[in-house]
């Protein structure tokens, strides 16, 4: 496990937008506790959106493209007599939204060589119409539950 921290508690909505979702992004995208920064490359990135994006609000589009990358079922391993099978789960709510920041801020930390805003408005963009590294990946957990179904036994 993981530090727990009482950030679900503690956390104020955005100041732009008044989205808490959008809040936990910006901690979870922060770096050396420079949240300053982490919301202008954050509001950098919903200002490039709007520009792209014409008729939709740009927070509405970020929310979106959030619900999209959310996984609905994932495969833990559970060891069950000497061997280890990969069982398929649901994912429950925070789990989701903490899968789906991490995916997309992963997939705009492994491309290189542009600024971060305009990188994250990319994967946002794409997520919102589906597509995107952070959806392949959300895809790809599906299909290793889809796969491991005959394993769905041993859910605990």
């Amino acid at each position: 496990m993981g530090r727990i921290t009482a950030s679900r508690k503690q956390l104020k909505p955005d100041p732009l937008h008044g989205s808490e979702v959008a809040s936990k992004f910006i901690n979870v995208l922060m770096w050396d506790g420079k949240k300053t920064v982490a919301q202008a490359v954050f509001y950098n990135a919903l200002a490039e959106i709007s520009k792209r994006i014409k008729d939709s609000e740009p927070i509405e589009v970020f929310h979106q493209a959030i619900e999209n990358v959310k996984p609905q079922i994932e495969v833990r391993s559970k060891r069950v007599g000497g061997a280890s099978y990969q069982v398929p789960m649901q994912v429950n709510r925070a789990r989701q939204q903490a899968l789906a920041f991490r995916w997309v801020l992963g997939a705009v930390r492994d491309k290189k060589g542009r600024p971060t805003h305009l990188k994250l408005a990319d994967e946002l963009a794409a997520a919102y119409n589906k597509e995107g590294a952070a959806m392949t990946k959300r895809e790809n957990t599906h299909r290793m539950a889809e796969a491991n179904k005959a394993f769905a036994h041993f859910a605990w």
